[in-house]
């Protein structure tokens, strides 16, 4: 029999969350000044009505720089940060070391701006940062929502060569993605460890994981499923829903010990590296471009194969393979490699083309 996807896939996202609870931070930078944090609640107009019951009032943190309270009409650009899957903000927070790392980098020389980590975790872990009526529209939540209510409550450069778009992980992913199809809304993306590129392949089918599946009917009941069965669930939710399909609103690739291959077919539709080829005059339209992955990290190969496309193309792009695996680096990577690229290409003046 064939399966629902690779092995490859699974190991990878568990990786990370087994990795995601605790990262090494890069030294305090001497004298870097202290930036103000906010939590705040981003009304999600594109997840009103979504059918699996996830939060339209979503939390965000907002990172804002020291001259931010005295300069009182000076605006800033903005860098929106997406986390990984089975996190929200709050723990992305602590993997990147935010607001340390972002002070850091400011205090190395490089541009202030403002700093949003806006919280994706649905009821199976994760959004995929993808358009579904059973999570809601997360593309549109992150690339219109979010950035809407920031140019509407801060000082913000309300423009697109001042708006920067990064994640790690499943927010890699969503960089990717959301980068994919909002160019008018940003022009400098930053993709970290990006899971979820390729199509998956198969594997044998497993009953018992099938028959836990089909037994969740309740948020409760997701939750005590092991994590690699949580993952299908999530993508699912995001890549094959299903609104006649109560209680879980989705259909998932197996079905009484059976492949779909329809659902299958869905699945490799969402796959960043299946639909690039539609996007590239969308991608042609950024400044910069970058992507990085640790040289003992799984998901190695997909970040490798999109730095290769965007090469086919001509589309300029930075790309670098560092020492170390899936999170090991990520507070340093953020410190010393995305804040300084976003201090590079967003624009911080009052006019910008």
């Amino acid at each position: 029999m064939k399966a629902i996807f690779s092995s490859a896939f699974i190991i990878a996202l568990a990786s990370a969350s087994l990795a995601q609870v605790k990262t090494e931070a890069p030294p305090v930078v001497a004298g870097a000044k202290p930036f103000a944090v906010e939590r705040v609640k981003i009304h999600g107009a594109a997840l009103e009505g979504n059918l699996e019951g996830d939060a339209v009032e979503r939390d965000a943190i907002v990172f804002l720089p020291p001259t931010y309270a005295t300069q009182k009409t000076r605006r800033y650009p903005v860098v929106y940060a997406l986390h990984g899957y089975s996190i929200g903000a709050e723990q992305w927070s602590k993997e990147i070391h935010v607001p340390q790392t972002i002070e850091g980098a400011i205090g190395l020389g490089a541009q202030e701006m403002i700093v949003v980590l806006p919280d994706s975790k649905t009821v199976h872990n994760g959004s995929m940062y993808s358009s579904s009526v059973t999570t809601g529209d997360f593309e549109r939540f992150i690339a219109h929502d979010v950035v809407a209510y920031m140019d509407a409550h801060y000082r913000t450069l309300p423009n697109r060569a001042s708006r920067g778009l990064a994640g790690h992980s499943m927010g890699g992913y969503g960089a990717t993605r959301i980068g994919m199809k909002y160019p008018d809304v940003f022009s400098s993306v930053y993709i970290m460890s990006p899971c979820c590129l390729s199509a998956r392949g198969a594997g044998p089918v497993n009953a018992a994981n099938d028959k836990a599946l089909e037994a969740v009917k309740t948020p409760a009941d997701s939750a005590g499923l092991p994590f690699s069965l949580r993952t299908q669930l999530a993508s699912a939710a995001a890549w094959s829903p299903n609104p006649k399909n109560p209680p879980l609103y989705l259909d998932l690739p197996t079905k009484d010990g059976a492949v779909q291959q329809d659902v299958l077919a869905k699945w490799a539709a969402n796959a960043p590296l299946a639909f690039i080829d539609q996007y590239i005059g969308n991608l042609r339209q950024y400044r910069a471009i970058a992507v990085d992955v640790g040289d003992q990290d799984s998901l190695r190969t997909g970040a490798g194969k999109l730095h290769e496309i965007l090469d086919t193309y001509a589309i300029a792009n930075t790309f670098e393979i560092y020492t170390g695996t899936h999170t090991s680096a990520v507070a340093d990577r953020f410190q010393n490699h995305v804040i300084p690229f976003f201090s590079k290409n967003l624009c911080s003046k009052a006019k910008c083309r």
